[in-house]
Order: structure tokens, then C-alpha cells, then sequence
């Protein structure tokens, strides 16, 4: 696990030097020493990852930390102040917009849905990244649109119209949409929203096949816990911009990392069917 002291007021877990960006030789994506802001307001500051590639990275933090700010950044979706962004080893910002959606799908928080679209035509538009000046639509598009809409059981919704689905139905034709651009690497910024426990099970279940069965690397942002340990292999926890620790979820998922990053007192258990991490917090006093 690398650990970085927190600014946060709460005590932090012993600190050791935190170098994310040496942590994982061959990292397909990778920040170095990132800035990023919203005009003045500096969110992210100086953060280093690299992201473990073939594997399942869930960033983890308290509401306004900068968990989808940092994926922003990585989706090139907002441009840094400072420091780089490195997908492949090239320069993310220098590289042409088609060959980033070949390489890199992203899944932003609550997209706005083009009024009158059906679903089958918004996971179509997944595909656009594939097609140059010449070339026409054919039976890779084909067989990779399907395959998303039955992943996302949207196979009995293809012809109906997106904005008169509801917020979950909604968030699975994105995700779909997103699987049909078939990228190696794929960033999701709250991919359950909206969705009851058992889409949030499928989804999550899903995003760790495309992982396991096809290599693919994923970084997603989660805000349940308990979720986030079950299913990431790497595990971060950020804290007023910066990336208090990092590492597998038996190692971050700790009280002293839940008190430094969340501000909360809290017990730590073993699920005795997955073997991951649980958290159980204590009543704060009123």
C-alpha cells in the first residue's frame, strides 16, 4: 500500500512516500504530478497514479475530494494546470480526439441525453470512433452493438426513445453505449446511479468480466465502500484533492484510512463470502 499524509484534520495512517507513478511498470495510463482546476478553484493537486493495467482501480473519498475531477482528467475532459496525463506513453492532450475514443471510453456522471435518440442509435454512436472517411458500418459494429445491449439487458428496449426511460434504464444504455466503442481501457464516474442493488450487482459484475475475460483496464469512481473493495483490485482513497492511500482493499480499507479520508470512527470485518473488507461505522455523537 503507498500512503500520503492528508491534510485533513483527522489523524492519518503512518505516512510512507507515496510515488504512484513508479508503483506499476507498463501502466497504460498514468498521471504524473496533475493539476487540474475550475478556473480558480484548484480541486486536484499534485496527484500521481499509475493505473494497474488489465485490472479494476476504484477510487473511493468524501463528496467534493476530487474523485471525478481526477477521472476528468484521465478522460481528457479537462485539461491540467500542471503535471501530465499518459495514455500508452504519449501525451494524452497531444493526441488526436478519434484515436483517444480507440483507446479510451469514458463514462461521465449524469451525460444529457439527445432528445428523440433510441437506445439502439445512442449504443450505435459508440462505434463512431472505428469508422475513418471510408470506412462504412459492417459486422464487427454490428456483433459489438448487440453484444452491448444484451450485456445491459436493453436487447426488449433497442427501439425505444432514451429521454422516456427512467435514471437507471437510462445509465445502462450509457454504459452499453460505452461497451460498443470496445476500448482497452474504460474510466466510469458513478456507473450505479440510479440503479437498484441488483442492476448495481449486474453492472458491477459486468465491468469485472470485461476485466478478467478481456483484459480490460477500468478506473471507475464508487461511492459505496463496501462495493469498492469488493470489486477493485487497486484501491485509492483521495482526500481534499490529494491521494491519501492506495493499494489493495484489505490494505486501504483500514480504520485508520477510514478516519483519515472520511472522518469517521469505524470497525473493520471480514465478508465471510468474499473475503473483502466491510466497514462498520460507529454512531458519531450529535
Amino acid at each position: 500500500m503507498t500512503v500520503t499524509e492528508s491534510p485533513a484534520p483527522a489523524p492519518a495512517p503512518t505516512a510512507v512516500p507515496h510515488h504512484a507513478a513508479e508503483a506499476h511498470d507498463g501502466s497504460r495510463l498514468r498521471a504524473v504530478d496533475v493539476r487540474l482546476a475550475y478556473d480558480s478553484r484548484v480541486v486536484v493537486d499534485g496527484v500521481s497514479l499509475a493505473v494497474p493495467t488489465g485490472r479494476t482501480t476504484v477510487v473511493v473519498g468524501p463528496n467534493g475530494c476530487g474523485k471525478s475531477t481526477l477521472l476528468r482528467g484521465l478522460g481528457r475532459l479537462l485539461r491540467p494546470r500542471g503535471g501530465s496525463v499518459l495514455l500508452d506513453g504519449d501525451e494524452i492532450g497531444a493526441l488526436p480526439t478519434r484515436e483517444v475514443a480507440r483507446r479510451l471510453g469514458l463514462l461521465p456522471q449524469q451525460p444529457v441525453v439527445p432528445e428523440g435518440v433510441s437506445v439502439l442509435e445512442l449504443v450505435e454512436r459508440g462505434r463512431h470512433p472505428h469508422h475513418g472517411l471510408f470506412r462504412t458500418w459492417g459486422r464487427a459494429d454490428e456483433e459489438a452493438v448487440a453484444a452491448a445491449l444484451e450485456r445491459t439487458d436493453l436487447v426488449h428496449l433497442a427501439s425505444v426513445p432514451v429521454d422516456s426511460l427512467s435514471g437507471g434504464q437510462r445509465q445502462r444504455v450509457w454504459l452499453a453505449m460505452v461497451l460498443a466503442q470496445a476500448t482497452p481501457v474504460l474510466l466510469l464516474d458513478e456507473p450505479t446511479s440510479f440503479l437498484d442493488i441488483a442492476h448495481q450487482l449486474d453492472v458491477l459484475d459486468l465491468v469485472r468480466g470485461l476485466c478478467d475475460e478481456s483484459g480490460t483496464t477500468v478506473v471507475m469512481v464508487l461511492h459505496d465502500l463496501a462495493m469498492a473493495a469488493r470489486y477493485a483490485d487497486h484501491l485509492v482513497a483521495m482526500r481534499d484533492g490529494r491521494i491519501v492511500a492506495e493499494g489493495s482493499p484489505a490494505e486501504v480499507v483500514t480504520p485508520e484510512v477510514i478516519e483519515a479520508v472520511f472522518g469517521v470512527a469505524a470497525s473493520v470485518i471480514t465478508d465471510p463470502e468474499t473475503g473483502t473488507p466491510v466497514v462498520i461505522p460507529r454512531r458519531r455523537q450529535q
